[in-house]
This record gives C-alpha cells, sequence and structure tokens, in this order.
C-alpha cells in the first residue's frame, strides 16, 4: 500500500465555493438523461445564473458531443468542478489522504487509516457547512439504509448536509476484500434535487 497525505488547502478552497452556493434548486436539471448541446448549453445558462461559476470556453461554434451530460466551470477561487443534471463534483482539489496500491493484507490498515483523517476533513466541512443533518459510520448497525436506502453501502464514513435544493455527502469509501479496493479517500459531491422540486 501507497500512501499521501497532502494539507487540506485545495478542500478548504473547494468547500467554501460550495458554501457560497446559498440555494441550489436553480442548478438541478430535469434528470431526464439527456445528452447532446442542447441539454448541456441548458445546463451552462442554469449554473450561470445561479452562481459565479465561469464555464469551459464555449461559444455557438463549440461542437458539443451528442453523447455529453455535462460540461465544467471554474470558481473564483480556481476549483475546477464538473456538473450535470443531478450532481456537482469537485475536480481539482489534490488534498487530503489517500491510500492507493491496496493489497488485501492492507485492509486493516487503510480502515484505521480512514478513522484517523476523517476528522480533520468533518471539521473542515463543518466549518464551512455548519452543522450536518447526518452523520454515520460503517461499523453502526443499519449504516448502510440509515440516511437513504443503500446511501452508505459503498462508504465507511457518511456525513450529510441538507441546503436548500440539494444533499451534500462528504464520505470515505469502503475498503473492500472483493473486488479488492484500488483506492479509498476522503471524497464529497453535491447531490441536485430535481428542477423544480
Amino acid at each position: 500500500m501507497k500512501t499521501l497525505d497532502r494539507p487540506l488547502d485545495d478542500d478548504d478552497r473547494a468547500m467554501a465555493d460550495f458554501a457560497d452556493v446559498r440555494d441550489w434548486r436553480r442548478l438541478g436539471g430535469p434528470q431526464a438523461g439527456q445528452t447532446g448541446p442542447v441539454p448541456v448549453r441548458r445546463l451552462i445558462r442554469r449554473v450561470k445564473s445561479g452562481t459565479s461559476w465561469k464555464p469551459w470556453p464555449i461559444n455557438r461554434r463549440t461542437v458539443i458531443d451528442e453523447q455529453l451530460d455535462g460540461w465544467g466551470f471554474l470558481t473564483k477561487r480556481n476549483t475546477e468542478l464538473a456538473v450535470y443534471d443531478d450532481q456537482v463534483l469537485p475536480h481539482s482539489p489534490f488534498s487530503g489522504w489517500v491510500a492507493f496500491a491496496i493489497e488485501p493484507w492492507d485492509l486493516e490498515e487503510v480502515a484505521a487509516g480512514l478513522d484517523d483523517h476523517w476528522p480533520a476533513k468533518f471539521e473542515l466541512a463543518c466549518r464551512h457547512w455548519g452543522q450536518p443533518a447526518y452523520v454515520g459510520l460503517q461499523t453502526k448497525t443499519g449504516f448502510d439504509d440509515d440516511w437513504a436506502p443503500g446511501a452508505g453501502r459503498d462508504r465507511r464514513h457518511l456525513a450529510v448536509w441538507t441546503p436548500p435544493g440539494a444533499e451534500i455527502h462528504l464520505y470515505s469509501n469502503r475498503p473492500r476484500r472483493k473486488p479488492l479496493s484500488t483506492s479509498v479517500g476522503i471524497n464529497y459531491v453535491v447531490y441536485l434535487n430535481e428542477e423544480g422540486s
């Protein structure tokens, strides 16, 4: 097993970018699984009107692949985000603890590493987003379905915030023997509610 333990600076900036969005309802799309230029351009207009994020360069001549269902944006803090109708993922944070090149005999050490590094990222998230609506750990009975059906299935830790129009999940990957986890870390994602809900 190999590990990286990097400062949380990128996460600090990305979490602040998420905290700037007071109401996520303007970002959520129809979640109909549509792809191609029309829904992607609609998504870009929605995100531009609801945030200060700048889209990847686009003009009338920009070719948008028929299979594409999202677009990239850059925040004022230089966080790169991938935005879809149903979620927002930070693509640029390179911070915090990760384990990779994991072998079967590393799994206990990997779980301990996640437990050791979870508090720092959780505290950082609370500083930006306030207290979560839910916090759970894999060892808790019923954890897999505690927040929502299957929400904890692939997680070791899970914390959920519920700002208007979204759920922000901070989570660690659950180390598994079958199939063997190749890498784990502590990540976060914004799940957007469907447009109009």
